[in-house]
């Protein structure tokens, strides 16, 4: 029982260090957010921090994997008396990004260093983008049955260009905040619709 109960106090600790690291890279950057800062942010020494990852690189992973499920709690909650459609949703998350300047800087950061085929990030980076890929497929299908979306569009490839899009203008706007990402998205989406009737 001792077991289960140590287990239980690692898994919170954890979202603990989870939680604060989000706080701490969005408000301080990536960069200028140390082990050490996010163990202090804890009440750990940097060793204690890392005895719950099994490396730096897996602990920002984890990092990412937290927004994303704070991103869609967010979103669930701010449309909780209708559903939220998936393109709304990416929308709306984009908008969010220009909020957390720190965590947008880490997931650009991070995205590029997972492209090496062991790095501790890499399958975080691989779920993610092939979920991402998934939602959109299905969203653009329900799209182009409903009529709000061309018929003529390839879901997977509109899929992959969309995620390629909004990676694309963080990069961007991390070197020029005068970029409204979510205007952008927003365009790019309309310009997948049909063209109005005359």
């Amino acid at each position: 029982m001792a077991r289960r109960g140590s287990y239980a106090k690692g898994i919170a600790k954890r979202e603990e260090i989870l939680t604060a690291a989000l706080d701490v890279i969005a408000r301080n950057g990536y960069g200028r957010a140390s082990v050490r800062e996010l163990a202090d942010a804890v009440g750990l020494s940097q060793a204690g921090l890392l005895h719950y990852f099994s490396s730096k690189e897996e602990l920002f992973a984890e990092i990412l994997r937290k927004r994303d499920e704070v991103d869609r709690e967010v979103l669930e909650a701010a449309d909780a008396d209708h559903e939220l459609s998936m393109m709304d949703g990416f929308v709306q998350v984009m908008r969010h990004n220009a909020d957390v300047p720190g965590l947008v800087q880490l997931y650009a950061r991070l995205s590029a260093e997972a492209t090496e085929a062991d790095h501790a990030a890499r399958p975080f980076f691989t779920e993610r983008f092939r979920i991402f890929r998934e939602m959109s497929v299905e969203s653009i299908r329900e799209g182009q049955r409903d009529g709000t979306l061309r018929a003529d569009l390839d879901p997977e490839k509109i899929a992959s260009l969309l995620l390629a899009a909004a990676d694309g203008l963080q990069t961007q706007w991390l070197m020029d905040p005068s970029i409204d990402m979510g205007d952008h998205i927003e365009y790019l989406l309309a310009s997948l619709k049909p063209p109005a009737a005359e």
